[in-house]
């Protein structure tokens, strides 16, 4: 027999893995849904190689399906991040996958580490006023590390997507579901990919949007050509270049020109604040607004605004000041899943530097250098062929999980994966047009070549939005006028 840890190191939960009673779940309520809904739990060792050691409590909803007659296959929401709580983002995973709920149960499990699983929630990063600096950021941030650790569930080296997907198939064994399927977004793929690398007998369909490998190590690798992809636009663009002439060289010179001193409004407290923002920042609020083709479209916008000394439109964009909730992340999880994973592996020579990736490296090794990093299993960072249909979702102009990216994991995944991308469409695919119906369509499908030939020919081409324009008023110069002409 294997030993624990070795079965760890190896990735062979199963061997290690202790028998499951089968769940009570009980009516619950939750926010954003008016109907009662069932919670449960299993208690899971935070050590698996211990498993009669120190316990924490995985919590999950599920959405129970009313039909009589049920299918086993239950589908299960993988939150984003890492550090999303699967739980808070119920509310759109129903949005996506309820016409499935019919027949199906709906199941969100928070990750260990996040919502109610175990929580390694950093208040003092995730709720604050403040625009803090570099520094002050990495104090904070080293403050929470020690505020963690000294919680009983605080041994955050047991924190990574691989001892996360075990807690998974726990859930799907204690509910007493067949093999299930998954629908990942964001870190989700990776959590999926993970479960179906460990698990391949225990999916049956797997629906990856916005594809993180389990190999990447750098985050916003795409940013600058997302970016550089608004400015050329711009520039083709009549209505646009009208109203925003030299879009690229007003970025230039806003970085060129900062730090430099702002005066903004807290769009939450509705205080004026004046600081100093530093180029990172700029960078920092740019690269969020990037994820989104609607907010993309204000950006030429908020940077004429910023250039010209008023930061509140990028601010806005950037959500900087919003309350913290549901989409948020739980930062204590984050960097312990990426901090293990990302840097267990020498980051290739090839990597991109520009400003973007070179920001985010720069405060990602700050900060794992002293955080604690899980073991990794050397085979987590591959990807099998699949036994199971597996669909792939990219969009063309995201900034972190670029098309290649699923290019890439399909051709391993083999025959039985299928990818689709939208060239104009940003991060996560599954809201674009009839994407939805298209996933909704795979999952449901009787057989594996039904799901697999699935009529994806309702997913078009798309253009970038319209970029947006401030309202023409009677008192605007002749320049707002001749941009209004030029929209016509």
């Amino acid at each position: 027999m294997i030993s624990p840890i070795l079965a760890r190191l190896l990735g062979i939960a199963a061997l290690s893995m202790p028998a499951i009673a089968l769940a009570d779940t009980k009516p619950c309520r939750i926010p954003s849904f008016p109907q009662e809904v069932k919670c449960g739990q299993v208690q899971r060792a935070l050590d698996p190689a211990k498993p009669d050691g120190k316990k924490i409590d995985v919590h999950y909803v599920v959405l129970p399906s009313k039909d009589r007659n049920k299918l086993p296959d239950a589908v299960f929401l993988l939150a984003g991040g890492p550090g999303q709580s699967a739980v808070e983002a119920a509310s759109f995973g129903d949005s996506i996958l309820g016409k499935l709920n019919r027949r199906r149960d709906l199941v969100f499990v928070d990750q260990r580490g996040t919502g109610k699983s175990a929580s390694l929630k950093c208040a003092e990063l995730e709720v604050t006023d403040k625009i803090l600096d570099k520094e002050s950021a990495f104090k904070a941030t080293l403050d929470c590390m020690q505020s963690l650790q000294k919680l009983p569930h605080g041994d955050l080296q047991f924190y990574s997507t691989s001892i996360a997907v075990q807690d998974l198939e726990a859930i799907r064994v204690a509910q007493n579901y067949g093999a299930i399927n998954l629908v990942g977004v964001s870190y989700g793929t990776r959590v999926g990919l993970e479960y179906l690398r460990q698990y391949p007998q225990s999916v049956r369909r797997l629906v990856i949007d916005g594809v993180v490998p389990p190999d990447l190590s750098l985050l916003a690798s795409d940013a600058q050509v997302a970016l550089d992809g608004v400015f050329n636009d711009c520039a083709k663009n009549t209505r646009c270049n009208t109203a925003y002439p030299d879009l690229a060289g007003t970025w230039k010179r806003l970085l060129n020109n900062t730090p430099r001193q702002f005066t903004f409004t807290n769009s939450r407290l509705l205080t004026t604040i004046s600081t100093k923002i530093m180029r990172e920042d700029l960078i920092g609020m740019v690269f969020k607004a990037l994820y989104s083709p609607a907010m993309t479209s204000v950006l030429p916008y908020a940077i004429t605004q910023a250039e010209k000394g008023k930061l509140d439109p990028l601010l806005s964009l950037s959500g900087s000041f919003n309350q913290p909730g549901p989409g948020g992340l739980t930062l204590g999880m984050h960097y312990s899943v990426w901090c293990g994973e990302a840097y267990a592996k020498p980051r290739p020579a090839s990597a991109t530097t520009d400003e973007f990736t070179a920001r985010t490296a720069e405060m990602y090794d700050k900060i794992c250098a002293s955080w604690p990093r899980a073991e990794i299993p050397k085979e987590f960072y591959t990807v099998p062929a699949s036994k199971s249909p597996v669909l792939l979702l990219s969009g063309g102009i995201d900034p972190v999980t670029p098309t290649r990216n699923g290019d890439q994991v399909a051709k391993a995944l083999g025959a039985k994966a299928r990818h689709i991308s939208i060239d104009n469409a940003s991060h996560g695919v599954l809201t674009q047009g009839c994407v939805r119906e298209v996933a909704n369509k795979f999952l449901a499908a009787k057989t594996d070549e039904e799901a697999l030939a699935v009529d994806a020919s309702c997913v078009r081409q798309i253009p970038r939005p319209l970029v947006w324009l401030p309202p023409v008023t009677k008192t605007d110069n002749a320049v707002s006028a001749d941009v209004k002409k030029a929209g016509e």
